[in-house]
């Protein structure tokens, strides 16, 4: 990647404040409605994709018309709460998912500026250490504790 620096936000602490307490708001808001399952739930559910979405529509409206062959143990009202919470998450999740994406985006990039950053101070610090610059030696020593052991392997005999 180059060199380029592509992200400089800066939000003002008061800003940010209020992005913490609308982010608690909507938490608090919407976390009533929500459930959270392990990651083992995850990979076994039976997941309704997009394309999923107007086979159980039709479903359900076949349902309503026809309840005879709706097996006794699916009860035709859970079907009708299940389908429209997936309709109204819908409306959220969407946004949000974009949202996120860019927040991460924004956080990975900063996170990969800062640290590249970072990485070319302290190879600036070893060279001037290398060179004797008065107190070089004991910052690159400090900076290199975060690399130890991390260096070139010996080769084996």
């Amino acid at each position: 990647m180059s060199m380029e620096n592509v992200v400089a936000v800066q939000i003002p602490p008061a800003e940010l404040k209020k992005m913490q307490a609308k982010v608690k708001e909507l938490n608090d808001l919407i976390g009533p409605y929500l459930i959270s399952l392990t990651a083992q739930q995850r990979k076994e559910v039976l997941a309704m994709g997009d394309s999923s979405e107007p086979f159980v529509a039709k479903c359900l409206d076949y349902a309503k018309s026809n309840p005879e062959f709706l097996p006794g143990y699916n009860k035709l009202e859970d079907f009708e709460i299940d389908y429209t919470a997936v309709k109204d998450l819908t409306t959220l999740v969407r946004p949000l998912n974009q949202l996120t994406a860019n927040l991460n985006d924004t956080h990975l990039m900063s996170g990969a500026e800062a640290y590249r950053a970072a990485r070319n101070y302290y190879e600036s610090v070893k060279v001037a250490a290398k060179n004797n610059a008065p107190s070089a030696k004991v910052i690159s020593e400090d900076l290199g504790k975060r690399f130890a052991g991390q260096g070139k392997k010996a080769k084996a005999a």
